[in-house]
């Protein structure tokens, strides 16, 4: 079959024709539809002037006319139709103009495809559909870039003042923004995403700024600008690309929260501060969403908040050293209970706080930590609070306790005692105090409940570790428990052995030393009838064991005597101090103070308080001459015959030792010790280490207990050394040598 050769003229009439009738219909113009017989002689004219032998192949000839019809479409057609138009219209028409553009380009890219495969490819052309996006780039996006992209962001503008807008409409024009770059985003960004950042800084500083009043604007103000915020997200994320989502939001962030950031956190009633004083909950939880959106300032609203809870707990602090300048200690022990209540409802608010309402930020939380720490290691009104979390567990626990709880309640709270105890840096201290009056509790029978007890030594054991708890929960188990053991075998002694009963009730604890706190025993010169219960009991206890020593501590005794005074009889409960010296006066009429503290073998102090509490006290069961409220060397006494009082039996108390001091010895004794087996357990462990890191270490290791003191480690280091545990290098004083 031979071909007719076609001329250029003679084919591009051809192709001139399919193009004019593709044109009328992009038009809406009266014409039929382009048929597959149509098609087959428009693609088959441009293959056959391809694939002629030169002179006669037109490719490139082609290539150029395929070019020239876009562009002429574009100037005669599209860009006219554009210009007359503004704003939405213009983008709507853009988006019609686009459509019907592409469809003309893909369908001449299927006419001339045999070009596109071979001639394109064979000369590094570029592709036909290319170059339908070079011309709609140079001769419509250029021109218009600038008009289409401010209509753009007007009806943005449009839509954040409230009006409803065409969304998908939106979408298509910023997708020509992105189809021009192609792959790249560079059309994008700079033509279009780059105006509308500054716009919309523009546009929200605008709003912020008659958002704000002189005063009282903080809650109203974060109100609107996170509810712009929150429609800002939900908007841009229709139909902007992902990539500008948080590059909009930052800088909306930006312009409503980093500007006046300052501003809502200082005002005075309305800032930060001050709605933390009026616990103003959902105002602080807006707060926080609103800057946890800009990290920067989570740092600057967490340091705020421990500065308030610092104001508060200091103020509290202040309020009872204030409480406790009164001279009635019943009222400042009552200040002291109400001050813990008070610390544990400062605590449990802003745990609650920081859990609820500030989303359990971490750095809330470390702020919350570090504030209570230093709130909980603060002195108050003479006390630390180690102390005074210490009496306010004896309060609770003992009978008669003047906090009224249920058992519920008391679990809880002894939880949220044990809790506090975890910001205070000297827990040994606690420890030293809780166990001294837990000893009082179950020496003097005060415990109210066993439970409670063994529930809080758990509690503190979780928190503190065994060894926090051991010798307490010694004292409340096997120490005790033993001790009554012993009882039951004494009455028993007593009543096989009826010739060894003294004729008194005897009532003898016996205390383990390691468990139980150390006291004072004195060789107090006792009355012949105490003697023989001493003896009787001395005798039963060898019968069980003859390897340990008793050591009788009689400032933990009561005594029950009997007075027969003129009016009637009363029972006197006294401690065995105050009934060795009442006995005395069965022997004798009338004795000096000199005579007393000489037969009761006591210090000068003891005797002051035990006669003190006899003859100067509520009950004046000795009188004394000259009749003065203070015992002094040269006094005399004599029993008191016509005391009475309305009760047939009356306790009377020894003035209260201030063991607070021999407290803090014990502890500072304890620490010595604890100081030394800590150096010498790192020093056997390393051999050799710097001075600054085995001081450093030392504290790590009992940081859980107590903060030690530098200057107390390098002491301890000294003795150490002097003790042949540790030796200095020779060539650097500051470099120590373990010796085995």
């Amino acid at each position: 079959m031979v071909v007719n050769k076609i001329d250029l003229e003679q084919g591009w009439e051809i192709m001139q024709k399919g193009i004019m009738k593709l044109k009328n219909i992009l038009e809406g113009l009266p014409e039929t539809g382009i048929s597959s017989e149509e098609y087959m002689t428009l693609y088959t004219t441009v293959y056959n002037m391809c694939t002629q032998k030169p002179p006669h192949d037109y490719s490139q000839q082609l290539y150029d006319k395929y070019r020239e019809s876009l562009e002429e479409y574009l100037i005669s057609t599209v860009l006219p139709s554009l210009k007359e138009k503004h704003d939405e219209f213009m983008l709507r028409e853009l988006v019609k103009r686009r459509a019907n553009y592409n469809t003309m380009v893909e369908s001449l890219s299927n006419w001339f495809s045999y070009m596109d495969r071979s001639i394109v490819q064979r000369h590094s052309l570029q592709p036909l559909k290319e170059v339908g996006l070079t011309c709609f780039c140079k001769l419509v996006y250029q021109e218009l870039k600038v008009k289409v992209r401010d209509a753009v962001i007007s009806l943005i503008d449009r839509e954040r003042e409230g009006e409803q807008i065409d969304r998908a409409l939106l979408k298509n024009i910023l997708d020509i923004f992105v189809e021009i770059g192609t792959e790249e985003m560079d059309y994008y960004e700079n033509d279009f995403e780059e105006a509308l950042l500054k716009d919309s800084a523009t546009y929200y500083s605008s709003k912020a700024s008659g958002w704000i009043s002189d005063e009282d604007f903080s809650p109203d103000y974060m109100l609107k600008a996170e509810e712009c915020l929150k429609q800002e997200k939900d908007r841009i994320s229709r139909y902007l690309l992902s990539s500008s989502v948080p590059k909009l939001l930052e800088k909306v962030q930006h312009v409503l929260w980093s500007v006046y950031a300052n501003q809502l956190l200082e005002k005075e009633h309305s800032g930060y501060h001050g709605l933390l004083a009026d616990d103003k909950v959902e105002i602080l939880s807006r707060m926080l969403r609103v800057f946890s959106e800009v990290p920067i300032f989570l740092d600057t609203l967490a340091n705020t908040f421990k500065q308030h809870v610092t104001y508060e707990g200091i103020a509290l602090v202040n309020k009872e050293d204030a409480a406790g300048g009164t001279a009635d200690e019943k009222v400042v022990g009552l200040h002291k209970q109400v001050f813990v209540r008070e610390l544990i409802e400062l605590h449990d608010k802003y745990v609650a706080f920081v859990s609820e309402r500030f989303q359990n930020q971490k750095l809330f939380h470390k702020a919350l930590k570090e504030a209570l720490e230093a709130l909980c290691n603060k002195g108050v009104g003479g006390s630390s609070i180690a102390e005074l979390l210490a009496t306010f567990c004896d309060n609770i626990l003992k009978k008669r306790s003047s906090e009224r709880l249920s058992d519920k309640a008391i679990e809880e709270t002894l939880e949220k005692v044990v809790t506090l105890l975890a910001y205070i840096s000297d827990k040994d201290l606690f420890a030293e105090f809780y166990r001294k009056k837990l000893a009082r509790r179950l020496l003097f029978d005060k415990s109210a409940n066993d439970d409670h007890e063994r529930s809080i030594l758990t509690k503190l054991k979780q928190q503190c570790g065994g060894q926090f708890t051991s010798k307490m929960e010694g004292m409340v188990s096997y120490g005790f428990d033993v001790s009554q053991g012993n009882q039951t075998s004494f009455e028993e002694y007593l009543s096989s052995n009826p010739n060894a009963n003294p004729g008194i009730d005897l009532t003898v604890t016996v205390l383990t030393t390691g468990f139980w706190p150390s006291y004072k025993s004195f060789d107090l010169n006792l009355p012949a009838e105490m003697v023989k219960c001493v003896e009787v009991f001395r005798e039963f206890y060898q019968t069980k064991t003859k390897h340990r020593k008793l050591t009788w501590i009689y400032s933990l005794g009561t005594c029950n005597i009997i007075g027969k005074f003129e009016q009637k009889t009363v029972d006197l409960i006294v401690t065995p101090y105050q009934a060795s010296a009442l006995l005395l006066f069965n022997s004798s009429d009338k004795l000096s103070y000199s005579e007393i503290m000489t037969q009761l073998n006591l210090t000068d102090d003891d005797v002051v308080r035990l006669l003190h509490s006899l003859s100067c006290a509520k009950y004046k069961i000795l009188n004394k001459e000259p009749n003065t409220k203070s015992i002094a060397s040269t006094d005399h006494f004599e029993f008191n015959f016509k005391f009475t009082d309305k009760m047939r039996r009356i306790k009377i108390p020894l003035p209260p030792v201030d063991e607070k001091k021999k407290v803090i010895e014990d502890v500072d004794k304890d620490r010595r010790y604890a100081i030394d087996a800590s150096i010498v357990r790192i020093m056997k462990s390393r051999k050799v280490l710097g001075h600054q890191q085995l001081v450093m270490e030392c504290v790590e290791q009992l940081g859980r207990m107590f903060k030690p003191d530098f200057k107390a480690i390098k002491k301890r280091i000294e003795d150490l050394i002097t003790r042949d545990y540790l030796e200095r290098d020779k060539d650097n004083p500051n470099l120590f040598r373990y010796l085995a």
